[in-house]
């Protein structure tokens, strides 16, 4: 068994820490810039499906019920294509952690009511293994955001 962390790419880590606090646009801006510039292969799916989930919440958080719902829906459809652990995220986990936090909005029948997230039910984002090092998510952020 191997002890050696892995490489992760620095914006996909910028991204990791911008969501675990709550800064889901910031986060979303990070990946997508990863995304676009370096992405290829299987990572680039999996990289659609944590921006779109960024998103989601985004959406969710700012009362876009609709939104949040339709990227929720694509989030999970994009990811649900990965084994439970990718890119040292344990996919199965983050979605039951996503489907608590939206438990209400998918159950509400008031299409009216002002349903946010309950912030102990939002999901954090843990790798396993962890890396050497967290990068600043700043240097990754454009000035004007």
């Amino acid at each position: 068994m191997s002890s050696a962390v892995p490489e992760y790419e620095p914006r996909y880590l910028a991204g990791v820490v911008l969501f675990n606090r709550r800064d889901f646009f910031e986060a979303h801006e990070v990946w997508e810039s990863l995304w676009l510039d370096a992405c290829v292969g299987n990572d680039r799916r999996f990289v659609q499906a944590l921006i779109q989930a960024a998103v989601g919440l985004y959406h969710f958080g700012n009362g876009n019920r609709s939104g949040a719902k339709k990227l929720y829906k694509s989030s999970k459809a994009y990811m649900d294509a990965y084994p439970s652990s990718y890119l040292g995220l344990d996919t199965a986990k983050f979605w039951r952690d996503m489907e608590r936090c939206f438990a209400e909005l998918h159950g509400a029948i008031d299409e009216k009511a002002d349903i946010r997230p309950e912030p102990d039910l939002i999901p954090r984002i843990a790798l396993d293994p962890q890396p050497a090092a967290w990068p600043d998510p700043a240097q990754y952020l454009d000035e004007e955001e």
